[in-house]
């Protein structure tokens, strides 16, 4: 043994760093422009964009979160991360927006929709975002290595291992590589997240055995405290709200060739993370039957000790890589849409406007590593992942309402942006405090006062002041309908595009224009579709929600069935 690891577990470590690093070398020689960096020159083959969703929103730290939150009340601590199962349908509806604005940041659609100073603003919480989920995802990440090996290395040695490790592949490619290694990094996170499960109920002598240790409602998916039904419904209606501003998501969404590699990257990559987080739920609740005695303080160590005990040496190492590998992606997704965040919302605008192609991608590449370092000064000090998860819904959320709205009502405009942040953010500030029975208990209580408060201001006060330019406005409704592949009608009008790439369009291109051949959006012409609607038109969006709509209903059934065996 050495450092808490046999020598075989050494080796599949060393292994896997390795072969990562060579194919993240291997990988940068496709970045040539800042456009290669930060959006993969919008290249994304269907099979790249499911792979890099699914790295993108698959972390450590969730596993870790989920699995500690089932070993103190069950599988209902699947819905720290099934937040987002019922929403999973929407993205399918969102990615095409995405992709038809070419914009290369989501602080672009706020600059050409309301203005730089909300860009300014967005900037400030998208970089926040990254900083806070960085260093919770290499906290989970450190944790749970540093159970695995006997606290012989501290949590905070192994942040900087990985984020070394992690510097050392993925600065030069940035979203190229992304793409190119996710498809790898993603076998792995589906190893992490069903390996430990046989081995589990072997010790256990088989599900039934398990069981009888458990009270009943531990193999629920609504506990009688914490996470409650009236806590789920909440958190579902906020993840939807805000996921749009989540600042890594446009180049999540739109760094593919075609729109149905958009929405089936992110839509159906999203769905395989869903089914993977069952596994994280029912270790942790076969680790209450196996390990118990963790207290709500530490129950956050669960994982790493099931991974300890459970696993023999060999598989020890190859789970030390697989939770290293489901915290590289999104760090690498983080990284590069956050240095392309400050690179061209902040230095280029404010403080070098003639910054020249290749100055931007070095910047870019500078950008990456400070922001890996903020994310692990954060990793050092934040107290608790599920605290920071949480936080971390509430910080979209406030612009979220923003989004939505500048692209369904026309009238939107940047007072009632600013009224609604501003509203939503103190009613959450100030009434918080009065609704909160314990943190999370407090929590599905201020959604349900901060978002109405929010889309309530935003209305009324954009009603009272000055609309926005209508050149403005002509402009990006434009782009929302043009789908991809008809740029020529872009080109044509003189409509800025910020980065068109590879684009190809989903069907052949004739004297009939996409959108009345099942393409247009039902997002952006919501409030006219009683005079608009058609089946035909809305084809695509229609038929593809529908199908996604199934697969939630399949994902759902599939976990009743997994908590009733036995």
């Amino acid at each position: 043994m050495f450092l808490g690891l046999a020598i075989e577990d050494w080796l599949v470590v060393a292994a896997y760093v390795v072969v990562i690093v060579l194919l993240g070398w291997w990988a940068k020689r496709k970045v040539k422009t800042s456009g290669d960096y930060f959006m993969a020159g919008r290249r994304g083959s269907k099979i790249k964009m499911i792979a890099n969703a699914l790295g993108a929103g698959t972390h450590t730290d969730q596993a870790i979160a989920v699995a500690g939150a089932a070993y103190k009340i069950g599988l209902a601590g699947i819905w720290y991360q099934w937040v987002y199962l019922f929403v999973t349908p929407f993205f399918w509806l969102l990615s095409p927006i995405y992709r038809r604005l070419r914009y290369v940041t989501t602080a672009d659609f706020y600059e050409e929709r309301f203005g730089s100073k909300l860009s300014a603003a967005y900037t400030v919480m998208a970089l926040l975002y990254f900083a806070m989920d960085l260093g919770l995802i290499l906290k989970g990440t450190a944790i749970a290595i540093s159970a695995i090996m006997g606290s012989q290395i501290s949590a905070d040695s192994i942040v900087l291992f990985i984020a070394i490790f992690f510097l050392a592949y993925s600065v030069l490619g940035g979203m190229a590589s992304a793409l190119s290694l996710n498809p790898l990094q993603g076998l792995f996170i589906l190893l992490l997240s069903f390996l430990l499960i046989p081995f589990a109920l072997a010790r256990g002598g088989g599900i039934e055995a398990i069981k009888a240790k458990l009270p009943a409602y531990m193999f629920s998916f609504v506990a009688p405290h914490e996470v409650t039904l009236f806590f789920i419904v909440m958190i579902v209606i906020n993840g939807l709200i805000g996921v749009v501003t989540q600042p890594h998501n446009l180049a999540v969404a739109s760094a593919g060739k075609t729109e149905k590699s958009c929405r089936m990257g992110w839509t159906y990559g999203t769905f395989t993370k869903r089914i993977a987080t069952l596994g994280w739920a029912f270790v942790g609740v076969f680790a209450a039957a196996l390990f118990p005695g963790l207290t709500e303080h530490n129950r956050e160590l669960a994982f790493g000790i099931a991974v300890k005990n459970l696993l023999p040496v060999g598989l020890i190492g190859l789970m030390v890589a697989a939770m290293t590998a489901a915290a590289l992606p999104v760090c690498h997704n983080y990284m590069v849409s956050g240095s392309a965040l400050f690179t061209r919302n902040v230095i280029k605008k404010y403080f070098k406007r003639d910054l020249v192609d290749k100055d931007e991608l070095r910047v870019g590449r500078l950008v990456s590593v400070l922001i890996i370092v903020c994310g692990v000064s954060i990793a050092i000090t934040i107290p608790s992942i599920v605290k920071g998860l949480i936080l971390q819904m509430f910080l979209t959320s406030y612009f979220g309402i923003s989004f939505y709205m500048g692209i369904i009502w026309r009238r939107t405009n940047r007072y009632g942006v600013w009224a609604s942040v501003v509203v939503a953010f103190l009613t959450n500030l100030i009434v918080g405090p009065y609704l909160s029975f314990g943190f999370q208990l407090g929590v599905p209580y201020q959604i349900a006062v901060f978002l109405p408060a929010g889309f309530i201001a935003l209305i009324i006060v954009s009603l009272l002041t000055k609309p926005e330019p209508e050149e403005k406005l002509n402009a990006i409704y434009t782009l929302l309908h043009t789908p991809v592949g008809e740029e020529f009608k872009l080109k044509e009008r003189g409509i800025e595009m910020k980065f068109e790439g590879d684009s190809k369009p989903d069907d052949e291109i004739t004297d009939v224009p996409l959108e009345e051949r099942g393409h247009s959006l039902i997002l952006v012409d919501l409030l006219s579709l009683r005079k608009k609607f058609s089946f035909k038109r809305y084809r695509v969006d229609l038929e593809g929600f529908g199908v996604a709509l199934l697969f939630v209903l399949g994902i759902f059934v599939v976990g009743l069935i997994a908590a009733r065996i036995g």
